[in-house]
């Protein structure tokens, strides 16, 4: 089965938006064991719209088609469609009571332009949109049936689950059975770790691919066929071994998450004290639910005199070593932990440029401290020729990679081959 997707919307095209919905898609169709094979993305131009519609469905088994199902001018999905068919729009009055509904059991009056949206190709079957006003359907068209879902990444995400599933497994079969185990990574170059893994035989079925996502690196390990799955384990096993603390997570998307499934309902409490990295560790954990239950409190401290009041620094430290220094991002988790006695605390304090940096202290220098009630731990790591915005996703990265490992009992300071680090 080949299944491809045109993105519409001239947001998407001229990059005002990032397609999210086009990467949620693609993910999740792998772990059904469907690769998708080409993507398209087109602007808001009716031409461009039945050209491109009538050209890929020579090719495609499916195709999904993601947004212009809107009230306005400028969604033309499905008029788009009736033109390549070479057929009438046609009112659907299910759907036409089902806007008239929705609008009265929200307390809204319906605009005249919403009725647009009841407006289907003649030989269109709907698709049910539970969650909102854009109606989706499907057509077929030469080889392939176009599947219209709403551009919206909640009402996408409940059409595709509800009902472009059952339809392409009642339409082509659920085929081999497939499983997908991904592997997180920080620290490795992607093409490092494939001449690393290049040297394991892989049994029939399983294949390894990646995903770059920085700070990490997703190895994705899928195995095709149930003799494939049985040995799915013992491959990830091997993988593991050879990349030894590359790895920092199995099947999670970020080590945030990795670090809140430890820490969730653990009984243990962190405390977060930021500079350089400007609450990006802390915000990346109260993005999930439940975070409350271990997450104290989280500080941006960025001025030294922040530093001082209220963590605690001695001005002293910060006279004689700086405010990126080992000493300062010390005094800093200690101080942040003390607050409330906490059982751990991370503290950073760097330069991430692209100005203010130092023949000593170059941009990209960044100190890291991991308190906890045995004891600190710090470092102090080298990330040059980085933007600003990846210099601070990488510190909060080796951040939580020393708390993962302090929770596992590790030793907290390990070696990442794309990371340098200062000696202490």
């Amino acid at each position: 089965m080949k299944v491809e997707m045109i993105c519409t919307g001239e947001e998407v095209l001229s990059g005002q938006i990032i397609d999210t919905n086009a990467a949620w898609v693609a993910n999740e169709l792998m772990s059904l064991g469907i690769e998708m094979q080409y993507r398209t993305t087109v602007g808001d131009r009716l031409e461009d719209l039945v050209e491109v519609f009538k050209y890929r469905s020579q090719y495609a088994d499916v195709i999904i088609v993601n947004g212009g199902l809107g009230p306005t001018s400028d969604d033309m999905s499905a008029l788009a469609m009736a033109k390549a068919k070479g057929e009438e729009l046609v009112e659907n009055a299910v759907w036409r009571d089902h806007l008239e509904s929705w609008f009265t059991k929200n307390g809204r009056v319906m605009a005249k332009s919403n009725l647009k949206q009841a407006l289907l190709p003649a030989s269109a079957v709907m698709v049910d949109n539970p969650v909102g006003t854009a109606c989706g359907f499907r057509v077929k068209l030469n080889n392939a049936w176009l599947f219209f879902t709403p551009g919206v990444p909640f009402e996408l995400k409940h059409m595709f689950k509800e009902q472009f599933v059952p339809f392409i497994q009642a339409e082509f079969g659920k085929g081999e059975n497939t499983q997908l185990y991904k592997l997180l990574t920080i620290g490795h170059g992607e093409s490092s770790l494939a001449d690393t893994l290049s040297a394991l035989t892989l049994p029939t079925g399983i294949e390894l691919g990646y995903r770059s996502s920085m700070p990490h690196i997703e190895i994705k390990i899928f195995a095709r066929g149930n003799s494939a799955i049985k040995q799915l384990p013992k491959v990830v096993e091997e993988v593991k071994s050879v990349l030894g603390h590359a790895v920092v997570a199995d099947n999670k998307a970020t080590l945030a998450e990795e670090i809140h499934h430890r820490l969730y309902q653990s009984g243990f409490s962190l405390a977060v004290a930021e500079s350089c990295t400007g609450g990006m560790i802390t915000s990346q954990l109260i993005d999930f639910p439940g975070s409350s239950s271990y997450l104290q409190h989280g500080l941006v401290t960025y001025s030294n005199e922040s530093k001082v009041k209220v963590l605690g620094v001695s001005p002293q430290i910060l006279d004689d070593h700086g405010a990126v220094s080992i000493q300062t991002v010390e005094a800093m988790a200690e101080g942040a932990r003390a607050l409330l006695d906490n059982d751990f605390a991370l503290a950073t304090s760097g330069i991430a440029g692209p100005d203010g940096g130092t023949d000593e202290k170059p941009v990209g220098t960044v100190a890291i401290a991991l308190s906890t009630k045995q004891g600190v731990y710090s470092q102090m790591i080298k990330l040059p020729r980085r933007s600003r915005s990846l210099v601070r996703s990488m510190s909060a990265a080796v951040a939580y990679d020393m708390l993962r490992r302090a929770l596992l009992d590790e030793a907290v300071i390990v070696d990442y081959p794309s990371i340098g680090r200062f000696s202490k």
